[in-house]
Protein backbone atom coordinates (compact mmCIF):
# COMPACT_ATOMS: atom_id res chain seq x y z
CA UNK A 1 0.00 0.00 0.00
CA UNK A 2 2.86 2.72 0.96
CA UNK A 3 4.39 1.94 -2.43
CA UNK A 4 1.20 3.52 -3.99
CA UNK A 5 0.91 6.41 -1.70
CA UNK A 6 4.64 7.66 -1.89
CA UNK A 7 4.17 10.21 -4.39
CA UNK A 8 0.65 10.63 -3.25
CA UNK A 9 -0.89 13.79 -1.81
CA UNK A 10 -0.60 14.04 2.27
CA UNK A 11 -4.07 13.17 3.29
CA UNK A 12 -3.56 9.73 2.36
CA UNK A 13 0.22 9.31 4.13
CA UNK A 14 -1.61 10.67 6.97
CA UNK A 15 -4.68 7.85 6.53
CA UNK A 16 -1.61 5.60 7.07
CA UNK A 17 -0.76 6.95 9.75
CA UNK A 18 -3.76 6.95 11.71
CA UNK A 19 -4.24 3.44 10.38
CA UNK A 20 -0.95 2.82 12.05
CA UNK A 21 -1.77 3.95 15.09
CA UNK A 22 -4.92 2.68 15.23
CA UNK A 23 -3.67 -1.05 14.82
CA UNK A 24 -1.55 -0.51 18.09
CA UNK A 25 -2.87 -2.19 21.07
CA UNK A 26 -4.91 -0.28 23.19
CA UNK A 27 -1.48 -0.67 26.31
CA UNK A 28 0.65 0.56 23.62
CA UNK A 29 -1.21 3.57 22.90
CA UNK A 30 -0.99 4.99 26.81
CA UNK A 31 1.72 2.79 28.45
CA UNK A 32 4.44 4.62 29.72
CA UNK A 33 7.54 5.59 27.80
CA UNK A 34 11.18 5.67 27.91
CA UNK A 35 13.33 8.38 25.82
CA UNK A 36 15.64 4.94 25.56
CA UNK A 37 13.58 2.72 23.93
CA UNK A 38 10.53 4.35 22.71
CA UNK A 39 9.72 2.87 18.64
CA UNK A 40 8.13 5.28 16.11
CA UNK A 41 4.91 4.11 16.47
CA UNK A 42 5.32 3.94 20.20
CA UNK A 43 6.01 7.75 20.01
CA UNK A 44 3.59 8.43 17.14
CA UNK A 45 0.85 6.91 19.81
CA UNK A 46 1.48 9.22 22.56
CA UNK A 47 1.38 12.42 20.16
CA UNK A 48 -2.25 10.91 18.52
CA UNK A 49 -3.18 10.64 22.14
CA UNK A 50 -2.01 14.24 23.17
CA UNK A 51 0.10 13.14 25.59
CA UNK A 52 3.59 13.77 23.31
CA UNK A 53 4.42 16.75 20.84
CA UNK A 54 6.94 16.83 18.53
CA UNK A 55 7.87 20.54 20.24
CA UNK A 56 8.45 18.02 23.68
CA UNK A 57 10.56 15.27 21.65
CA UNK A 58 12.79 17.68 19.68
CA UNK A 59 13.58 19.72 23.52
CA UNK A 60 14.49 16.46 25.08
CA UNK A 61 16.82 15.37 22.28
CA UNK A 62 18.37 18.37 22.67
CA UNK A 63 18.91 18.15 26.52
CA UNK A 64 20.84 15.13 25.73
CA UNK A 65 22.88 16.52 22.77
CA UNK A 66 23.87 19.52 25.65
CA UNK A 67 24.54 17.13 27.99
CA UNK A 68 26.43 14.33 26.15
CA UNK A 69 27.87 15.28 23.29
CA UNK A 70 30.59 18.54 23.53
CA UNK A 71 30.12 17.52 27.53
CA UNK A 72 30.24 14.06 29.69
CA UNK A 73 31.57 11.43 27.54
CA UNK A 74 31.95 14.42 24.93
CA UNK A 75 30.86 11.69 22.24
CA UNK A 76 31.49 14.56 19.53
CA UNK A 77 28.86 13.08 16.82
CA UNK A 78 27.20 16.35 15.70
CA UNK A 79 28.95 19.05 12.73
CA UNK A 80 25.97 21.25 12.91
CA UNK A 81 22.38 21.71 14.59
CA UNK A 82 19.14 23.12 13.07
CA UNK A 83 18.94 25.92 14.77
CA UNK A 84 15.13 26.28 13.69
CA UNK A 85 14.34 22.53 14.61
CA UNK A 86 11.97 23.65 17.72
CA UNK A 87 10.14 25.82 15.23
CA UNK A 88 9.57 22.78 12.99
CA UNK A 89 8.20 20.96 15.94
CA UNK A 90 5.95 23.54 16.51
CA UNK A 91 4.70 23.73 13.02
CA UNK A 92 3.88 19.88 12.51
CA UNK A 93 2.38 20.31 16.44
CA UNK A 94 -0.41 22.76 14.79
CA UNK A 95 -0.34 20.93 11.44
CA UNK A 96 -1.29 17.25 13.19
CA UNK A 97 -4.45 19.17 15.23
CA UNK A 98 -5.28 20.81 11.77
CA UNK A 99 -5.35 17.94 9.28
CA UNK A 100 -4.01 14.82 11.21
CA UNK A 101 -0.30 13.24 10.60
CA UNK A 102 0.81 13.51 6.95
CA UNK A 103 2.87 9.85 7.42
CA UNK A 104 3.69 7.73 10.16
CA UNK A 105 6.45 9.69 10.57
CA UNK A 106 5.19 12.57 11.54
CA UNK A 107 7.21 14.73 14.20
CA UNK A 108 9.71 12.53 14.35
CA UNK A 109 13.57 13.79 14.93
CA UNK A 110 15.99 12.70 12.41
CA UNK A 111 19.47 12.76 12.24
CA UNK A 112 21.77 12.81 9.14
CA UNK A 113 25.16 11.71 8.08
CA UNK A 114 26.60 14.90 6.82
CA UNK A 115 26.87 13.72 3.47
CA UNK A 116 23.13 14.37 2.82
CA UNK A 117 22.30 17.78 1.62
CA UNK A 118 20.12 20.04 3.27
CA UNK A 119 19.26 23.21 1.92
CA UNK A 120 19.16 24.93 5.85
CA UNK A 121 22.45 23.26 6.90
CA UNK A 122 26.19 23.08 5.09
CA UNK A 123 26.50 19.24 4.09
CA UNK A 124 31.09 19.06 4.56
CA UNK A 125 31.29 15.45 5.13
CA UNK A 126 33.66 16.11 7.75
CA UNK A 127 36.21 17.95 5.67
CA UNK A 128 37.19 20.86 6.89
CA UNK A 129 37.94 22.86 3.43
CA UNK A 130 33.67 21.90 2.74
CA UNK A 131 32.61 23.62 6.25
CA UNK A 132 31.06 26.34 4.68
CA UNK A 133 29.13 24.02 2.02
CA UNK A 134 25.32 25.17 1.36
CA UNK A 135 23.52 22.99 -1.26
CA UNK A 136 20.42 24.44 -2.90
CA UNK A 137 18.39 22.06 -2.45
CA UNK A 138 17.68 19.00 -0.09
CA UNK A 139 19.01 15.21 -0.99
CA UNK A 140 16.24 13.30 -2.35
CA UNK A 141 15.94 11.23 0.86
CA UNK A 142 16.15 14.22 2.86
CA UNK A 143 13.27 15.92 0.77
CA UNK A 144 11.02 12.37 0.85
CA UNK A 145 11.51 12.47 4.89
CA UNK A 146 10.64 16.10 5.15
CA UNK A 147 7.76 15.76 3.24
CA UNK A 148 6.50 12.56 5.26
CA UNK A 149 6.36 15.12 8.23
CA UNK A 150 10.19 14.67 10.09
CA UNK A 151 12.56 17.14 11.59
CA UNK A 152 16.18 17.12 10.86
CA UNK A 153 17.64 18.15 13.81
CA UNK A 154 21.56 17.62 12.92
CA UNK A 155 24.10 16.84 11.03
CA UNK A 156 26.69 14.27 11.92
CA UNK A 157 30.29 13.54 12.35
CA UNK A 158 31.56 10.67 10.05
CA UNK A 159 35.05 9.46 8.84
CA UNK A 160 36.09 12.04 6.67
CA UNK A 161 34.27 11.80 3.26
CA UNK A 162 37.31 13.07 1.99
CA UNK A 163 40.28 14.20 4.07
CA UNK A 164 42.75 12.10 6.41
CA UNK A 165 41.07 12.11 9.77
CA UNK A 166 41.42 9.38 12.74
CA UNK A 167 39.23 6.41 12.15
CA UNK A 168 35.85 7.35 12.68
CA UNK A 169 36.52 10.74 12.92
CA UNK A 170 36.82 13.85 10.58
CA UNK A 171 39.43 17.06 9.67
CA UNK A 172 36.45 19.03 10.63
CA UNK A 173 35.35 17.85 13.83
CA UNK A 174 37.91 15.27 15.08
CA UNK A 175 37.65 11.73 16.09
CA UNK A 176 33.44 10.09 17.15
CA UNK A 177 33.81 8.38 20.34
CA UNK A 178 31.82 5.39 21.07
CA UNK A 179 28.96 5.79 24.19
CA UNK A 180 30.01 2.03 25.15
CA UNK A 181 34.22 2.31 25.11
CA UNK A 182 35.68 5.57 25.81
CA UNK A 183 38.73 4.75 24.02
CA UNK A 184 36.97 3.73 21.03
CA UNK A 185 34.91 4.96 17.90
CA UNK A 186 31.89 3.61 16.06
CA UNK A 187 33.82 2.75 12.81
CA UNK A 188 33.60 4.01 9.59
CA UNK A 189 32.23 6.18 8.00
CA UNK A 190 28.75 7.00 9.71
CA UNK A 191 30.38 6.66 12.78
CA UNK A 192 28.41 9.84 14.22
CA UNK A 193 25.11 8.16 13.11
CA UNK A 194 26.05 4.91 15.47
CA UNK A 195 27.45 6.93 18.26
CA UNK A 196 24.25 9.78 18.23
CA UNK A 197 21.17 7.49 17.98
CA UNK A 198 22.77 4.80 20.10
CA UNK A 199 22.89 7.57 22.84
CA UNK A 200 19.42 8.88 21.87
CA UNK A 201 19.99 12.01 20.64
CA UNK A 202 17.22 11.53 18.03
CA UNK A 203 14.68 8.87 16.65
CA UNK A 204 16.43 7.78 13.51
CA UNK A 205 19.68 7.82 12.11
CA UNK A 206 21.27 8.26 8.04
CA UNK A 207 24.00 6.37 7.21
CA UNK A 208 25.74 5.50 4.02
CA UNK A 209 27.64 3.31 2.61
CA UNK A 210 30.29 2.72 0.37
CA UNK A 211 32.07 -0.99 1.67
CA UNK A 212 30.35 -1.21 4.99
CA UNK A 213 29.65 2.12 6.37
CA UNK A 214 26.37 1.19 7.54
CA UNK A 215 27.13 -1.87 8.65
CA UNK A 216 30.37 -1.11 10.52
CA UNK A 217 28.58 1.34 12.62
CA UNK A 218 25.64 -0.53 13.28
CA UNK A 219 27.29 -3.17 14.39
CA UNK A 220 30.11 -1.16 16.94
CA UNK A 221 27.09 0.89 18.12
CA UNK A 222 24.43 -2.32 19.37
CA UNK A 223 22.14 -0.74 16.70
CA UNK A 224 20.22 -2.30 13.61
CA UNK A 225 20.80 -1.02 10.19
CA UNK A 226 19.80 -1.61 7.04
CA UNK A 227 21.89 -1.18 3.53
CA UNK A 228 19.00 -1.90 1.20
CA UNK A 229 19.32 -3.56 -2.34
CA UNK A 230 21.54 -1.04 -4.79
CA UNK A 231 18.45 0.50 -6.53
CA UNK A 232 16.42 0.61 -4.16
CA UNK A 233 17.22 4.20 -2.62
CA UNK A 234 18.44 7.12 -4.80
CA UNK A 235 21.67 8.86 -3.89
CA UNK A 236 20.79 11.84 -5.53
CA UNK A 237 21.83 15.35 -3.06
CA UNK A 238 24.42 12.30 -1.53
CA UNK A 239 28.55 12.95 -1.51
CA UNK A 240 29.16 9.37 -2.95
CA UNK A 241 32.73 8.03 -3.69
CA UNK A 242 31.37 4.99 -6.34
CA UNK A 243 28.31 4.49 -8.55
CA UNK A 244 28.46 1.13 -8.70
CA UNK A 245 28.22 0.74 -4.50
CA UNK A 246 27.10 3.85 -2.80
CA UNK A 247 23.81 3.44 -0.60
CA UNK A 248 22.29 5.12 2.36
CA UNK A 249 20.15 3.91 4.35
CA UNK A 250 18.38 3.48 8.18
CA UNK A 251 20.30 3.43 11.34
CA UNK A 252 17.63 2.69 13.94
CA UNK A 253 17.12 1.07 17.37
CA UNK A 254 14.65 -1.46 16.18
CA UNK A 255 14.13 -3.14 13.25
CA UNK A 256 10.72 -2.03 13.32
CA UNK A 257 11.91 1.66 12.93
CA UNK A 258 14.44 0.93 10.48
CA UNK A 259 11.38 -0.12 8.25
CA UNK A 260 9.39 2.54 8.76
CA UNK A 261 12.43 5.01 7.24
CA UNK A 262 12.57 2.44 4.32
CA UNK A 263 9.03 3.15 3.51
CA UNK A 264 9.84 6.47 2.99
CA UNK A 265 12.63 6.77 1.59
CA UNK A 266 12.72 3.55 -1.10
CA UNK A 267 11.78 4.37 -4.69
CA UNK A 268 12.22 5.63 -8.43
CA UNK A 269 14.14 8.64 -8.90
CA UNK A 270 14.12 9.76 -12.22
CA UNK A 271 17.74 11.63 -11.35
CA UNK A 272 19.26 7.85 -9.89
CA UNK A 273 19.01 5.78 -12.77
CA UNK A 274 19.85 2.81 -10.74
CA UNK A 275 16.78 3.05 -9.07
CA UNK A 276 15.25 1.72 -12.18
CA UNK A 277 15.62 -1.47 -11.15
CA UNK A 278 13.74 -0.98 -7.88
CA UNK A 279 11.00 -1.15 -10.59
CA UNK A 280 8.15 -3.63 -9.91
CA UNK A 281 9.80 -5.11 -7.16
CA UNK A 282 8.37 -3.08 -4.24
CA UNK A 283 6.26 -4.69 -2.34
CA UNK A 284 2.49 -4.17 -1.80
CA UNK A 285 2.35 -3.31 1.75
CA UNK A 286 4.33 -1.01 4.35
CA UNK A 287 7.84 -2.74 5.14
CA UNK A 288 6.75 -2.79 8.50
CA UNK A 289 3.99 -5.09 7.72
CA UNK A 290 6.96 -7.53 7.29
CA UNK A 291 8.15 -6.98 10.93
CA UNK A 292 7.20 -10.43 13.36
CA UNK A 293 8.00 -11.22 15.97
CA UNK A 294 7.83 -15.12 15.03
CA UNK A 295 10.13 -14.01 12.20
CA UNK A 296 12.41 -16.84 12.30
CA UNK A 297 9.80 -19.74 12.92
CA UNK A 298 9.77 -22.11 9.80
CA UNK A 299 12.64 -20.07 8.48
CA UNK A 300 15.63 -22.01 6.64
CA UNK A 301 18.88 -20.07 6.72
CA UNK A 302 22.43 -20.70 5.67
CA UNK A 303 25.63 -19.96 7.73
CA UNK A 304 27.59 -18.64 5.29
CA UNK A 305 31.24 -20.19 7.27
CA UNK A 306 33.34 -19.26 4.57
CA UNK A 307 32.55 -15.42 6.28
CA UNK A 308 33.58 -16.98 9.88
CA UNK A 309 37.40 -16.50 10.55
CA UNK A 310 39.20 -18.77 12.76
CA UNK A 311 42.62 -17.81 14.92
CA UNK A 312 43.23 -16.87 18.57
CA UNK A 313 41.72 -13.28 17.87
CA UNK A 314 38.64 -14.84 16.57
CA UNK A 315 37.82 -16.96 19.65
CA UNK A 316 35.58 -14.52 21.78
CA UNK A 317 33.36 -13.54 18.24
CA UNK A 318 33.18 -16.76 17.08
CA UNK A 319 31.74 -18.19 20.54
CA UNK A 320 29.19 -14.92 20.22
CA UNK A 321 28.09 -16.35 16.73
CA UNK A 322 27.66 -20.04 17.93
CA UNK A 323 25.08 -18.91 20.02
CA UNK A 324 23.52 -17.06 17.65
CA UNK A 325 23.28 -20.11 15.43
CA UNK A 326 21.53 -21.67 18.65
CA UNK A 327 19.38 -18.79 19.30
CA UNK A 328 17.87 -19.23 15.63
CA UNK A 329 17.23 -22.93 16.35
CA UNK A 330 15.31 -22.29 19.77
CA UNK A 331 13.34 -19.59 17.78
CA UNK A 332 12.33 -22.33 15.24
CA UNK A 333 14.49 -21.91 12.31
CA UNK A 334 16.14 -24.52 10.61
CA UNK A 335 19.95 -23.91 9.89
CA UNK A 336 21.79 -25.33 6.92
CA UNK A 337 25.61 -25.03 7.88
CA UNK A 338 27.42 -24.74 6.27
CA UNK A 339 26.76 -22.90 2.66
CA UNK A 340 30.30 -22.37 0.55
CA UNK A 341 30.43 -20.69 -2.57
CA UNK A 342 33.52 -21.69 -3.12
CA UNK A 343 35.76 -18.82 -3.65
CA UNK A 344 37.17 -17.75 -0.78
CA UNK A 345 35.12 -14.76 -0.05
CA UNK A 346 36.80 -13.15 3.14
CA UNK A 347 40.27 -13.28 1.35
CA UNK A 348 39.28 -12.19 -2.14
CA UNK A 349 36.63 -9.86 -1.49
CA UNK A 350 38.77 -7.11 -2.35
CA UNK A 351 39.02 -7.95 -5.89
CA UNK A 352 35.88 -6.64 -5.84
CA UNK A 353 36.57 -3.11 -4.97
CA UNK A 354 35.13 -0.36 -7.89
CA UNK A 355 35.59 2.52 -5.75
CA UNK A 356 39.24 3.19 -5.92
CA UNK A 357 38.79 3.52 -9.80
CA UNK A 358 35.68 5.74 -9.83
CA UNK A 359 35.68 7.74 -6.24
CA UNK A 360 37.24 10.92 -8.62
CA UNK A 361 34.48 10.56 -11.06
CA UNK A 362 31.66 10.41 -8.13
CA UNK A 363 33.23 13.33 -6.56
CA UNK A 364 33.32 15.62 -9.82
CA UNK A 365 29.50 14.64 -10.39
CA UNK A 366 28.38 15.38 -6.70
CA UNK A 367 30.65 18.73 -6.72
CA UNK A 368 29.12 20.10 -10.29
CA UNK A 369 25.34 19.50 -8.55
CA UNK A 370 26.69 22.39 -5.99
CA UNK A 371 26.16 26.30 -6.39
CA UNK A 372 28.07 28.45 -7.62
CA UNK A 373 28.96 29.57 -4.67
CA UNK A 374 30.50 25.85 -2.83
CA UNK A 375 34.24 26.46 -1.99
CA UNK A 376 35.13 23.68 -4.08
CA UNK A 377 33.94 22.43 -7.36
CA UNK A 378 35.80 19.77 -8.62
CA UNK A 379 38.74 17.29 -7.73
CA UNK A 380 41.35 19.62 -8.91
CA UNK A 381 40.24 22.71 -6.61
CA UNK A 382 39.92 19.74 -3.77
CA UNK A 383 43.38 18.73 -4.29
CA UNK A 384 45.01 22.07 -5.25
CA UNK A 385 43.16 23.45 -1.61
CA UNK A 386 44.19 20.85 0.66
CA UNK A 387 46.98 19.32 -0.20
CA UNK A 388 47.85 16.40 1.76
CA UNK A 389 44.90 16.68 3.57
CA UNK A 390 43.44 14.98 0.62
CA UNK A 391 42.90 11.20 0.60
CA UNK A 392 46.00 9.45 -1.28
CA UNK A 393 42.96 7.08 -3.00
CA UNK A 394 41.23 10.34 -4.11
CA UNK A 395 44.51 11.54 -5.57
CA UNK A 396 45.39 8.38 -7.14
CA UNK A 397 41.93 7.93 -8.42
CA UNK A 398 42.40 11.82 -10.19
CA UNK A 399 45.52 10.88 -11.68
CA UNK A 400 44.27 7.37 -13.20
CA UNK A 401 41.91 9.98 -15.37
CA UNK A 402 39.02 8.47 -17.41
CA UNK A 403 37.81 5.35 -16.50
CA UNK A 404 35.57 4.87 -19.37
CA UNK A 405 37.90 1.92 -20.85
CA UNK A 406 39.41 1.17 -17.48
CA UNK A 407 40.84 -3.07 -17.31
CA UNK A 408 40.77 -2.96 -13.93
CA UNK A 409 37.28 -1.14 -13.15
CA UNK A 410 35.82 -3.90 -15.44
CA UNK A 411 37.94 -6.43 -13.51
CA UNK A 412 36.65 -5.59 -10.44
CA UNK A 413 33.13 -4.91 -11.59
CA UNK A 414 33.10 -8.91 -13.21
CA UNK A 415 34.27 -9.93 -9.05
CA UNK A 416 31.35 -8.38 -8.14
CA UNK A 417 29.27 -9.66 -10.68
CA UNK A 418 30.47 -13.84 -10.02
CA UNK A 419 30.44 -12.96 -5.84
CA UNK A 420 26.45 -11.68 -6.58
CA UNK A 421 25.54 -15.03 -8.57
CA UNK A 422 27.26 -17.02 -6.58
CA UNK A 423 25.49 -15.88 -3.40
CA UNK A 424 22.25 -15.98 -4.41
CA UNK A 425 22.80 -19.11 -6.28
CA UNK A 426 23.56 -20.55 -2.43
CA UNK A 427 20.13 -19.15 -1.04
CA UNK A 428 18.31 -20.79 -4.57
CA UNK A 429 20.46 -23.96 -4.04
CA UNK A 430 19.47 -24.63 -0.55
CA UNK A 431 16.28 -23.00 -0.80
CA UNK A 432 17.02 -20.53 1.74
CA UNK A 433 15.28 -17.16 3.44
CA UNK A 434 18.29 -15.83 4.10
CA UNK A 435 22.43 -15.83 4.66
CA UNK A 436 23.47 -15.06 7.85
CA UNK A 437 27.25 -14.29 8.62
CA UNK A 438 29.27 -12.03 11.67
CA UNK A 439 30.39 -8.18 10.76
CA UNK A 440 33.63 -9.15 12.81
CA UNK A 441 34.67 -11.83 15.22
CA UNK A 442 38.09 -9.86 16.10
CA UNK A 443 38.82 -8.28 18.59
CA UNK A 444 41.16 -5.24 17.66
CA UNK A 445 42.64 -1.58 17.90
CA UNK A 446 41.39 -0.62 14.13
CA UNK A 447 38.60 1.65 16.10
CA UNK A 448 40.54 3.59 18.36
CA UNK A 449 39.45 6.71 18.80
CA UNK A 450 42.88 8.44 18.83
CA UNK A 451 43.78 11.32 16.66
CA UNK A 452 47.32 8.95 15.67
CA UNK A 453 45.89 5.37 15.62
CA UNK A 454 48.01 2.71 16.42
CA UNK A 455 50.11 1.08 13.04
CA UNK A 456 48.05 -1.61 11.19
CA UNK A 457 48.02 -4.65 12.80
CA UNK A 458 46.14 -6.46 9.91
CA UNK A 459 42.99 -6.53 12.13
CA UNK A 460 41.08 -4.35 10.17
CA UNK A 461 41.87 -6.65 6.78
CA UNK A 462 40.46 -9.76 9.39
CA UNK A 463 37.36 -7.98 10.24
CA UNK A 464 36.92 -6.62 7.00
CA UNK A 465 33.16 -8.13 5.41
CA UNK A 466 31.68 -5.63 2.91
CA UNK A 467 30.00 -8.34 0.94
CA UNK A 468 26.90 -6.81 0.40
CA UNK A 469 28.68 -3.40 -0.80
CA UNK A 470 30.11 -5.18 -2.82
CA UNK A 471 27.42 -7.15 -4.74
CA UNK A 472 24.46 -4.71 -4.21
CA UNK A 473 22.51 -7.61 -1.78
CA UNK A 474 20.27 -6.54 0.76
CA UNK A 475 21.83 -6.65 4.24
CA UNK A 476 20.13 -5.96 7.94
CA UNK A 477 22.64 -6.42 11.18
CA UNK A 478 21.14 -6.65 14.21
CA UNK A 479 23.00 -6.58 17.61
CA UNK A 480 23.87 -9.97 19.21
CA UNK A 481 25.57 -9.29 22.00
CA UNK A 482 28.73 -7.88 23.56
CA UNK A 483 32.63 -8.60 23.66
CA UNK A 484 33.02 -9.68 27.40
CA UNK A 485 36.76 -8.31 27.18
CA UNK A 486 36.46 -4.48 25.72
CA UNK A 487 32.62 -3.82 25.65
CA UNK A 488 32.20 -3.17 22.31
CA UNK A 489 28.57 -4.94 20.63
CA UNK A 490 28.38 -7.68 18.76
CA UNK A 491 26.05 -8.35 15.57
CA UNK A 492 24.53 -10.99 13.31
CA UNK A 493 24.04 -9.57 9.62
CA UNK A 494 21.40 -10.86 7.25
CA UNK A 495 22.03 -11.06 3.96
CA UNK A 496 19.29 -12.06 0.78
CA UNK A 497 18.78 -11.91 -3.24
CA UNK A 498 18.35 -8.41 -4.37
CA UNK A 499 15.00 -6.67 -3.26
CA UNK A 500 14.30 -9.51 -0.69
CA UNK A 501 14.17 -6.44 2.33
CA UNK A 502 10.12 -8.56 3.41
CA UNK A 503 12.13 -11.37 4.39
CA UNK A 504 15.06 -9.99 5.83
CA UNK A 505 12.81 -7.98 7.49
CA UNK A 506 10.31 -10.42 8.64
CA UNK A 507 14.11 -12.48 9.56
CA UNK A 508 15.69 -9.73 11.49
CA UNK A 509 12.38 -8.80 13.65
CA UNK A 510 12.52 -12.69 14.85
CA UNK A 511 15.53 -12.53 15.48
CA UNK A 512 15.43 -9.20 17.77
CA UNK A 513 12.26 -10.29 19.18
CA UNK A 514 13.81 -13.90 20.23
CA UNK A 515 16.76 -12.26 21.59
CA UNK A 516 16.38 -8.48 22.84
CA UNK A 517 20.16 -7.75 22.46
CA UNK A 518 19.79 -3.83 22.16
CA UNK A 519 21.01 -1.98 25.68
CA UNK A 520 21.04 1.40 26.29
CA UNK A 521 24.68 2.38 26.94
CA UNK A 522 26.19 3.40 29.75
CA UNK A 523 27.99 6.25 29.34
CA UNK A 524 24.61 8.15 28.23
CA UNK A 525 22.32 7.34 30.78
CA UNK A 526 18.55 8.32 30.64
CA UNK A 527 18.19 12.59 32.15
CA UNK A 528 15.28 13.38 33.91
CA UNK A 529 11.90 14.00 32.00
CA UNK A 530 12.75 11.10 29.95
CA UNK A 531 10.32 8.63 31.21
CA UNK A 532 6.67 9.80 29.38
CA UNK A 533 3.84 9.21 31.84
CA UNK A 534 0.93 8.67 29.56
Amino acid sequence: MNFMIRNKPHSILAACALMVAASLPAQAQTKTLDLATASIAELEAAMAAGTLTSEKLVTLYLARIEAYDAKGPALNSIITLNKRALEEARALDKERKAKGPRSPLHGIVVLAKDVYDTKDMPTSGGFKPMATSQPARDSFVIDRLRKAGVVILAKLNQSDWYGVAAPGGSSLKGPVISPYNPKKSTGGSSSGTGSAVAAWFGTVGLGSDTTGSIVIPSTLANLVGISASHGLVSRTGMMWSSPSQENGGPMCRSVADCAAVLDVIAGYDAADLATQSSIGKLPEQPYTSFVSKTGLKGARIGVLREMVRSGPMHTEGTALFEKAIEDFKAAGALIVDPVDTGLGLAESQMLADAPRYEVATAINAYLAGLPPTAPIRNVGEMIAKGGALVKPRIVESYQYGAIDHSPELSAAMKHQAVMREALTGLIDKYQLDGLILPYRTALDDDFKATPNPPAASGARSENRNAIASYTGLPTIVVPGGFFASDGMPFAVQFLGKPFTEPTLIKLASGYEAATHHRKAPALTPALAGETLAP
